[in-house]
């Protein structure tokens, strides 16, 4: 049997503004595997980064359980939710939350400093492919460069989980490619079990599994038995 990460079961997620309640998930039962490279698609509202963030411990669900492994997320207290995120996963986001005023060697080592078993920040930037740009600050890198040092600090701690929520969506399609190389190879040289959500449809062509999300459900889940490198795909 797979070994399985993640799992949920009849997840819900119902946010509340006065008297209306918005249905963001809807009894969600997903699974996700050890060394998968896994990707959300669907429409901007369709529940992908609230699913994402309750399995990261950012967010609570409204019913359902969620769990990493044994460990079940939803009976876990806001400690319990910190330790496991530094601990096991790792985040990026579309925007890429460095510090102006340091370094990207420095960044990485804002996650270096406190984790269990991290990496050196050179190491982590090596795998991203900028050992050129250690000492560069965020200004005076181009946006792709800044995501994949984005990457490199939150892997640097060597999370089981990488969980990327648009990765690319702030950026061109060349720059684009660079950074789910990264990704790719990140998945493949250290078997991180990697989830990323897009709303570019191209991108399933790279990964192990394919969910579609439509109105807070689980529309498809479609195995990708060829992926393809990222530079192949059509954007």
């Amino acid at each position: 049997m797979p070994d399985r990460v993640f799992h949920t079961q009849d997840i819900t997620k119902v946010y509340k503004t006065g008297e209306v309640e918005v249905h963001a998930l809807r009894g969600v039962d997903v699974e996700l595997f050890a060394g998968e490279f896994t990707v959300l698609l669907g429409a901007s509202g369709s529940g992908k980064s609230t699913l994402l963030n309750i399995l990261g411990g950012l967010d609570h669900a409204t019913t359902g359980q969620a769990w990493f492994r044994d460990d079940e997320l939803t009976r876990m207290s806001e400690r319990e939710l910190t330790r496991f995120r530094r601990d096991h996963v790792g985040f990026v986001f579309q925007f890429y939350n460095l510090v102006p005023s340091l370094t990207a060697r420095e960044n990485v080592a804002l996650v270096t400093e406190i984790a269990k078993d991290p990496m050196r920040p050179e190491e982590a930037l090596e795998r991203v492919g900028l050992t050129h740009r250690l000492d560069h600050f965020p200004a005076e890198m181009s946006g792709g460069e800044q995501q994949r040092v984005a990457i490199a600090r939150a892997i640097a701690k060597r999370p089981e989980v990488l969980l990327c929520d648009e990765p690319t969506g702030a950026l061109d399609s060349k720059t684009g490619v660079q950074v789910l190389s990264a990704l790719d190879r990140i998945n493949s040289d250290l078997g991180t079990s990697t989830v990323v959500i897009t709303h570019n449809a191209g991108t399933r062509a790279m990964a192990h599994r394919v969910i579609h999300f439509a109105d807070g459900t689980i529309a498809d889940v479609v195995m990708n038995p060829t992926r393809v490198a990222p530079s192949e795909i059509e954007w």
